[in-house]
């Protein structure tokens, strides 16, 4: 038995304190799933076996289970049971292969997956003391992004901030700030263009009550020239720092959302399959390579689905850094044309927990309209992890009707 992708939204990524901070990520979440089930008016929402949600966050107005607050939010059935998935940056994709397994299993037939993430409304954390009513003062550690709260048997190695990890990828295979750049410029561009032809229309639904239409960190005017102006972050330009604010991912908020179901789930959902999901990969190194880990992830996924890089048409690969998203294209070997088609997180924004969603939403678009058949959608995540998986094309293979 195999799962299938039957349809898929998301809300526009907000900038950090852009025009989706006043919304909480619960409602973001159900924004999402109203979307996507909207989509496909023929499927009764209490048929809806399970909801997995991804968010890497939990510590604030998600209430911890935001899968089953958004089910809840979204007016599905009291019935409709939910749960939340925490791999960081990886979450909704991992939810998406979670649900997989189970529909492939025989132990669901529909199940709704996404995720969320409100990187400007992530709270504040205080740590409790180890005796009451302390004299000294407490510090308030922000949870929007990165290491808190460390434990302090840890290898200091492996906590470096996200920054400098990847400033150490690019010593180590020498990706220059130049390349960097030109990546993350031609993310912004063809972002740009793909809204502007309409290839994003049906992907990506408004938040109600928010004037936001289209993802609001796009960069139509950027160009290598212009990134080439601004500083470096995580190092100075003298330490041979290269990532800056241009060639990484911004801070964002949205949510996503991905309807799977079984093959003969199409009568219930009242739609064709669009992809089916045909390998999944997952892999782990140390925390600070996190950015190489979608590597073996994706060798592996492939590996699963039978196939080789050479069948594969097209890539969706979450650009968290351009440094980190080129070694990747590098060790695959594979053309860059092929990757990011329609621009990349760079550009689009990267809200933790909804950027799998959007990946493998894109990516079963991308094939949809080009006819390719086989494609990969692969994510690194923080403390040394990456996931991937390989979507068959339904048109393709005749598996719609």
């Amino acid at each position: 038995m195999s799962a299938f992708l039957y349809s898929a939204t998301r809300t526009p990524f907000g900038r950090f304190n852009g025009a989706l901070a006043g919304v909480r990520p619960d409602d973001l979440a159900a924004a999402a799933i109203t979307s996507t089930l909207a989509r496909v008016p023929g499927l009764d929402p209490a048929a809806i076996d399970d909801v997995v949600w991804g968010n890497a966050n939990g510590a604030g107005e998600e209430n911890r289970n935001v899968g089953r607050m958004a089910a809840l939010l979204a007016g599905l059935p009291v019935s409709v049971p939910g749960t939340t998935i925490n791999r960081l940056c990886g979450s909704s994709l991992d939810a998406a292969m979670t649900a997989s397994r189970t529909i492939e299993s025989g132990d669901a037939e529909v199940v709704l997956t996404g995720g969320v993430e409100s990187m400007t409304r992530a709270p504040w954390v205080l740590p409790k003391s180890p005796k009451p009513f302390p004299a000294g003062d407490v510090t308030a550690v922000s949870t929007t992004l990165g290491w808190r709260l460390v434990n302090p048997r840890m290898p200091k190695e492996w906590t470096v901030s996200l920054g400098e990890a990847n400033e150490q990828l690019q010593e180590r295979f020498g990706i220059s700030r130049e390349r960097q750049d030109a990546f993350a410029a031609r993310s912004h561009q063809l972002a740009h263009q793909a809204w502007e032809s309409g290839f994003y229309d049906d992907l990506v639904t408004p938040v109600e009550g928010v004037d936001l239409a289209r993802d609001e960190g796009i960069r139509a005017g950027s160009t290598p020239e212009v990134l080439a102006g601004l500083k470096p972050v995580f190092r100075t330009a003298e330490q041979g720092g290269t990532i800056t604010a241009g060639n990484a991912s911004p801070l964002n908020d949205g949510a996503s959302a991905v309807l799977l179901g079984s093959e003969k789930a199409a009568a219930t959902i009242g739609a064709d399959p669009i992809a089916r999901i045909a390998g999944r990969g997952v892999m782990a190194l140390e925390p600070q390579a996190f950015g190489y880990a979608p590597v073996e992830a994706a060798n592996r996924a492939l590996a699963r689905a039978g196939i080789g890089w050479d069948q594969v048409g097209a890539v969706e690969l979450n650009e968290a850094f351009a440094v980190q998203s080129l070694a990747c294209v590098d060790a695959w070997k594979i053309d860059p044309a092929l990757v990011n088609q329609k621009g990349g997180a760079i550009a689009i924004g990267h809200p933790l927990g909804a950027s799998g969603g959007r990946v493998l939403a894109t990516l079963a678009k991308v094939l949809r309209e080009t006819g390719q058949r086989y494609g990969v959608a692969a994510i690194c995540i923080g403390v040394g992890q990456g996931l991937a998986v390989v979507l068959e094309n339904c048109a393709a293979t005749g598996t719609d009707r």
